[in-house]
Parts: C-alpha cells; structure tokens; sequence
C-alpha cells in the first residue's frame, strides 16, 4: 500500500528557493510523487509514495523548527496518484490575490470537527445562532460532495471567493458562519478576508474537510471529497474513488 499526506503550514519563509532545493531532494531521496508549493508564506503539500520514505520525510521537515507543528493529513491508495515530483517556488501556496490574507501573525477563529458535529447536529452554535456551513471551493469539486444544505459559491477559482460571498452578505447575517474546504488552506484565508471586512460570527474548519473525515467520519456530509491527485475523490472513510493499481 501507499501512503498519501496532505499538508500546510503558514509560516514566514525568507529563503523560498533554499527550502525549494531541500524539500526537493529530501522527496528524492525517498521516491516521493507529488507537488510541494513554497512561497513567503508557508509551504503546501501533497505526497505519495512508501510509508517508511513518508515517515523520514515528515520527520525531517519537522526537524525545521518552523514546521514542527505541521498537521499532516494521511490516507492510503494500492498505487500512486500523482505522475512525477514538482517542487516549485510560488507567490501564494494557495493562489488568492487579496493582501494581508496569510494567517502569519493572527488566525480567525477555528472550530474543531467535533465541535462542528455537535453544531450541525442541533443546527446552530453554542449561542443558538443558526449555522452556515460555507463551502469556499470551487463547482468542479462541490459536485463530488459537500456538508449537506451548505452554501456553495458559483466560484471556478479561489481568487472569486470575495465577488461572491460579498453577494450572500445578507444571508450570512446573523449566522454562525463555517467556512470549509479539502484540507483548511482555503478556509483559513477565507475565514480571516470575511473577518477583516465585516462578516462577523465566522469560523475555518480546523484541517478542512479530510481532518473531518478523520475524526468525525461523514456525520453532516453527503457524498465525496475531491482531492487533486488520480484517485479524484475520497469519502467519509478515506477510500478512493479511484484506486490507481
């Protein structure tokens, strides 16, 4: 079996093409597929390959005291999903064109899948206030799935999120808002650009949908996750909608 991780870490990095080099030969060395984004704000990344080569990777990049702490998203496929390696220096590790959006200095508040469930469960947060979950991806992936009745944007990039949530302004008032996506980097910068312009009552959904899934299940969810890589989509337990051999 294979190993697949899933990662971000918002951090500020002043050596990008270094790090770049380093990453690139640490995955090397342990055959490790996949994309790993460096830019002056984190990294961001998603890998496949042996467990043992997946381990040491992890490991060493926690040995930078800059990524000790990074939550690492795992699950498991019979082959690997992603082509080759692309290690690559980028302006964001997730494209969204809106200044002072990287969580470095401050975060929006976080509310973790247990606490979701029990929200959406009684339909409200723990101040009765009705709850909104927000789907901050794109139509391509919402049509494998989504937390049932969320609100969902007619977005094809990320960088459309602000246009198109500044229409729900209305709707959203008054409500407990959860912003979600794949693994919390979009939610993240989504939860503090509402925050940052007047949407009150928001949270991000610590480590996104997949973190979910990991320790929730599918309580709340119907259907599927996409991911980026040849498996498509996972569901509620993590399996592949597409099992590459």
């Amino acid at each position: 079996m294979i190993d697949n991780i899933a990662a971000y870490h918002f951090t500020l990095i002043d050596d990008a093409d270094a790090l770049v080099t380093r990453l690139r030969a640490l995955a090397e060395v342990g055959d490790l597929k996949g994309t790993v984004l460096v830019a002056g704000e984190g990294i961001n990344l998603f890998l496949a390959g042996d467990g043992m080569a997946i381990d040491a990777f992890i490991a060493a990049l926690r040995d930078d005291a800059r990524f000790r702490d990074i939550v690492v998203k795992r699950s498991r496929s019979h082959g690997v999903p992603f082509a080759r390696l692309k290690v690559r220096r980028k302006r964001e590790i997730i494209a969204f064109r809106h200044d002072d959006t990287a969580p470095l200095a401050r975060r929006a508040p976080a509310i973790t899948p247990e606490r979701l469930a029990r929200w959406i469960e009684r339909g409200c947060d723990d101040d009765g206030r009705r709850l909104v979950l927000l789907d901050t991806r794109n139509r391509e992936e919402v049509e494998h799935g989504t937390f049932v009745a969320a609100m969902t944007l007619p977005i094809t990039r990320f960088g459309d999120f602000p246009a198109a949530v500044e229409r729900e302004r209305e709707a959203l008032a008054g409500a407990a808002v959860v912003s979600f996506c794949t693994g919390g980097i979009r939610c993240e910068k989504a939860a503090l650009w509402m925050q940052d312009n007047g949407f009150d009552h928001v949270w991000q959904l610590e480590g996104g949908i997949l973190g979910y899934f990991e320790r929730v299940g599918g309580h709340g969810y119907a259907g599927r996750c996409f991911v980026f890589d040849g498996r498509v989509a996972l569901d509620s337990d993590l399996v592949p909608l597409v099992d590459v051999a």
